[in-house]
């Protein structure tokens, strides 16, 4: 028998037995991570898109994914919109759902589109509604509405127009319904505030009926930004109720932020011109579903594997089906203690 030891399966690699190469000198080299062009990599999806077969439906979607994110790089967000708009339509769990209008939110946060933007946040909201980030992205986009109505009237009274300056309105906020000031009817015949006769008599109706225009727009204009406050505030208050929520099972850095945002949103609503009853009432509604065990069981849920039909059903429609639900009952009691403070001033005067 030789001499050594040897058993089965004992062999050493050859490798094993090599000089060991010579330490480099100095610091490594930094790691770069490999880049793709962004056109590039949209051809390369699109080959593979090409390739895969119909059935393959999870490796297309993530496929469709990385075209769109591809495309908004390229500035391409319409197209990027429309890959968005066929995945959301395919959705098939609440995992992908959530994935798929966070792209959309991203796409519509770059074209700076106030109202799909928070339209995304309202869908995303109406699927996690115990997400705190959600609705302070919400309360935000609600505040950023409040300088675009500005700019957007200041542009319209420049041109002198009532009818262009309240299809402007019209068309920045389409829910305002019922809740807007009807100083004027919505279309107001031209010969009716410009009459052909041209005396001084008539130069005198043509001015008061314009100034009673311009007020009656900056009154207009006043409510959508009084409104939009109302709803930037309720949901202020909704991610600081949730953020206590969540604040006893946090630590370090993520407690650290938790308090630090709440600190904002106390600075943030006492900037608003709301009473401190108005807010106690904001904060009693937007708290009312808010009960420790049934916030556990919502944060603990699998995700839903229910396809495309259902899935429907677990997002809003609309922007008024949101606002209705979250607002309505704070804007009844807003305008009751409104109604009711007129009567208390008309009694004592």
């Amino acid at each position: 028998m030789e001499s050594g030891c040897w058993w089965p399966g004992g062999e050493f690699e050859d490798s094993v037995f090599e000089e060991r190469r010579e330490r480099r000198l100095g610091p490594p080299a930094p790691y770069r991570a490999k880049c793709c062009e962004p056109q590039k990599a949209l051809q390369e999806y699109s080959s593979i898109s090409e390739k895969l077969p119909s059935t393959n439906f999870a490796v297309k979607r993530d496929v469709q994914e990385g075209q769109a994110r591809c495309l908004v790089h390229l500035g391409r967000h319409v197209e990027a919109l429309e890959i968005a708009a066929d995945l959301e339509n395919k959705a098939t769990n609440t995992d992908h759902l959530t994935t798929v209008l966070y792209l959309q939110f991203a796409i519509c946060s770059s074209l700076q589109n106030l109202e799909k933007t928070i339209f995304c946040l309202q869908k995303l909201i109406s699927l996690h509604p115990f997400n705190p980030w959600n609705w302070g992205k919400l309360a935000e986009a609600y505040l950023n509405l409040g300088p675009a109505l500005s700019a957007s009237c200041a542009s319209s009274q420049k041109q002198n127009s009532f009818t262009s300056s309240d299809k402007t309105i019209k068309s920045s906020f389409p829910h305002w319904g019922k809740h807007r000031l009807l100083c004027f009817p919505d279309t107001l015949p031209e010969n009716s505030l410009f009459p052909m006769e041209a005396s001084s008599c008539d130069n005198q109706k043509k001015e008061k009926a314009l100034k009673n225009v311009q007020i009656c727009t900056a009154e207009k204009r006043e409510a959508v930004l009084l409104e939009n406050q109302m709803k930037a505030c309720a949901s202020f208050i909704r991610t600081r109720l949730l953020l206590q929520l969540a604040q006893a099972q946090q630590a370090s850095f993520a407690l650290e932020r938790n308090l630090r945002t709440q600190q904002e949103i106390e600075d943030k609503v006492k900037g608003f011109s709301f009473k401190e009853d108005a807010l106690l009432l904001i904060a009693e509604v937007m708290g009312e579903d808010i009960i420790p065990e049934k916030l556990k069981d919502e944060v603990c849920t699998e995700v839903k594997c229910v396809g495309p039909a259902a899935l429907s059903g677990l997002v809003i429609a609309s922007s008024e089906e949101f606002e209705d639900k979250w607002f309505r009952k704070i804007r009844e009691h807003l305008h009751a203690f409104e109604n009711q403070f007129h009567t208390e001033i008309h009694i004592l005067a």
